[in-house]
């Protein structure tokens, strides 16, 4: 049975505001530019989608976007859009964005996986909405023209050396920003969430609409708070799952730094499950959490040391591959997997397997803009190797699970353009109609993130927080408790009266 408890609303906001501390002004940042204004966007031709996965009544289109919305005249970008159509039109209400992931979700493939579930839940009462943003998936996009090597996900992320040293993240880094800045040109440098929150708001005329409800997923929560401060006017219900930190003077650098905090949250559970008695034997680690934890950090550092070959030629499991194997298991709820992959490790008769997310290398199109937006939308400190060096060995020492990584040098210290759209800051002024849900433990956007999330919003939001981990509240950990609250609030404009959490089932 779920239990639930409440709190109110503005003791979580007065604790955010203490774990607040950062300031709140960009002197590094551009100051605010006038914007022209576009044509209004044509009407969408709806057809089915071509996509795998796709679901069968699950419609596509394109929309035209300006690339510089300061020239809405010029050059335009095209949008793939979707939709799943209300089976009730007597019902319905409007239409539901679905924000993805990312920098780099396709909003055509969020729709795809969760169309179906979210229909179930709010029947007829919307039009199911995504689009890729640009740059992503069927949108123009952009390439950086990366070697295959700069493109795999353990060497996007900026992983020490085996001794903790960065001498080779500073040569990549530098070698990545100056690939980036040859090859990706106007388009690469349009790879904003300014432009992506501009972008919607272009979707929504499109759409014929005044106002849009959202869901709101990981970096799609802040497209989302940033619309509702861009645009509070043209907002619904609108559903913030997965919050990150929204310091304008760090932005993307600050989701990243709280990495190391929301893996040190998450472990545990994986701890737990594998020395469980209840866990089958062929997972069971140790035979009690303190003890794996001793187990994943010795055998991290014994594959830094001697790496082993796995089943993919050319691509050996290091303890780095095991440290990223680590964070997408945490992240996706993998656990059988990085157990097994643990096991296969320590034995010496065992080749590891590795799966393609560890071993193989992004498309250059996805691998451009996972780097460009967190680049393109704040300055980075410039790149001092020292000051560098001194934070990866104070943040090894504190989060080893994590070696130093979150806090590393990346190509955007070596970025060659200056932000174009000063980082938004959100307030609490503008509708109450925000409701955030977040995981106790969530490895990638971490609860206290979270927190400084609900504090800048203040009573234009509530907050669900679920005991639970794993990235992804709604629809996706079984919490009655919580999935229920959403989806009474996206029914019937309902929300708690105050923030609450809700126990584990």
């Amino acid at each position: 049975m779920t239990r639930t408890t409440t709190r109110p609303a503005l003791s979580i906001a007065a604790l955010a505001a203490v774990l607040l501390t950062a300031t709140t002004s960009v002197a590094a940042a551009a100051p605010p530019r006038p914007e022209g204004r576009a044509a209004a966007p044509p009407g969408l031709t709806w057809g089915p989608c071509v996509l795998p996965g796709a679901l069968a009544e699950q419609e596509c289109a394109k929309l035209p976007v300006p690339l510089d919305y300061d020239d809405p005249g010029g050059r335009q970008l095209t949008l793939s859009v979707t939709r799943l159509r209300s089976t009730d039109p007597a019902a319905r209400r409007g239409s539901l964005l679905l924000l993805p992931g990312g920098p780099g979700g396709s909003g055509v493939r969020h729709l795809a996986v969760k169309g179906a579930a979210l229909r179930q839940q709010v029947g007829g009462a919307y039009d199911l909405v995504g689009f890729d943003p640009r740059g992503t998936g069927g949108s123009t996009t952009a390439s950086c023209g990366l070697d295959e090597e700069d493109r795999h996900l353990v060497t996007l992320r900026s992983w020490p050396a085996a001794d903790g040293s960065i001498a080779d993240n500073v040569t990549r880094s530098r070698r990545v920003a100056e690939a980036c800045d040859r090859d990706g040109g106007a388009v690469l440098r349009s790879l904003t969430s300014a432009n992506q929150v501009r972008d919607t708001d272009r979707f929504r005329e499109a759409l014929g609409e005044e106002r849009l409800s959202a869901w709101g997923v990981s970096y799609g929560t802040y497209v989302a708070a940033v619309y509702a401060q861009k645009y509070p006017h043209r907002t619904d219900r609108w559903v913030m799952d997965s919050n990150g930190d929204p310091d304008p003077a760090r932005v993307g650098r600050g989701w990243l730094a709280n990495m190391a905090k929301g893996v040190e949250d998450r472990f545990p559970d994986f701890a737990r499950w594998a020395s469980a008695a209840s866990t089958p034997e062929e997972f069971r680690l140790a035979e009690d959490p303190a003890a794996v934890r001793r187990l994943f950090l010795d055998l991290a550092a014994a594959l830094d040391r001697a790496p082993r070959e796995s089943t993919t030629p050319g691509v050996p499991l290091t303890g780095n591959r095991l440290r990223q194997a680590l964070q997408n298991a945490l992240t996706g709820n993998s656990f059988q997997g990085l157990a097994r992959l643990i096991t296969s490790a320590r034995d010496p008769e065992a080749t590891p397997v590795l799966t393609r997310d560890i071993a193989g290398a992004l498309p250059d199109e996805d691998a451009a803009i996972t780097i460009a937006v967190v680049c393109n939308d704040v300055r980075w400190p410039a790149p001092s190797a020292p000051a560098h060096q001194r934070a990866v060995t104070t943040d090894r020492a504190r989060h080893p699970l994590t070696a130093g990584m979150p806090v590393n040098i990346t190509p955007c210290s070596f970025w060659k353009h200056a932000p174009a759209d000063r980082p938004t800051r959100l307030t609490d002024r503008g509708p109450s109609n925000i409701l955030m849900i977040q995981n106790l433990r969530d490895p990638a956007t971490p609860h206290s993130g979270a927190l400084r999330m609900r504090a800048a919003l203040g009573d234009r939001a509530r907050m669900v927080t679920v005991d639970s981990g794993g990235h992804g509240a709604y629809l996706n950990t079984g919490n009655a408790c919580g999935d229920r609250t959403v989806t009474r609030y996206l029914l019937t404009g309902e929300r708690p009266d105050r923030d609450m959490l809700c126990a584990a089932d």
